[in-house]
């Protein structure tokens, strides 16, 4: 397989990797905030968080599973991007619900695909699982 075709094919994975931590965040995020009436940008904490914990699980274990590095070096690295990631869709949210006519749920896909597809499948692919 050459180099293009390597990349479509993780970029390709990847995809099916973020549908399937988002599903969990989203899934997540309207349970603790529509059920449990959880404020959303406490709601967007967790739920992300566990949406990260599955995406970092299945890149390793699938997505990328040709790299060297340790798993701790792979798990730090991937925590400081999380934390960027965690931190832009918070903000993101935030802005977005204080300053449109968008509601919490409506807000935050839209904020998930922009950072999701901009900021994580870079960072996984360049840094964390190069």
């Amino acid at each position: 397989m050459n180099r293009k075709q390597h990349w479509y094919k993780s970029f390709y994975k990847y995809n099916i990797v973020a549908l399937i931590a988002t599903s969990l965040d989203f899934i997540s995020f309207i349970f603790l905030n529509d059920i449990l009436n959880l404020w959303y940008v406490f709601a967007t904490i967790i739920s992300v968080s566990m949406g990260g914990v599955t995406a970092f699980l299945l890149n390793r274990n699938w997505v990328f599973p040709d790299t060297n590095k340790p798993v701790t070096t792979q798990a730090i690295q991937y925590v400081t991007v999380w934390s960027g990631s965690l931190v832009l869709n918070t903000i993101g949210l935030y802005l977005m619900v204080e300053n449109s006519a968008l509601t919490e749920v409506v807000s935050k896909l839209i904020i998930a695909i922009l950072v999701g597809v901009s900021y994580n499948f870079l960072m996984s692919k360049y840094y964390i699982f190069k």
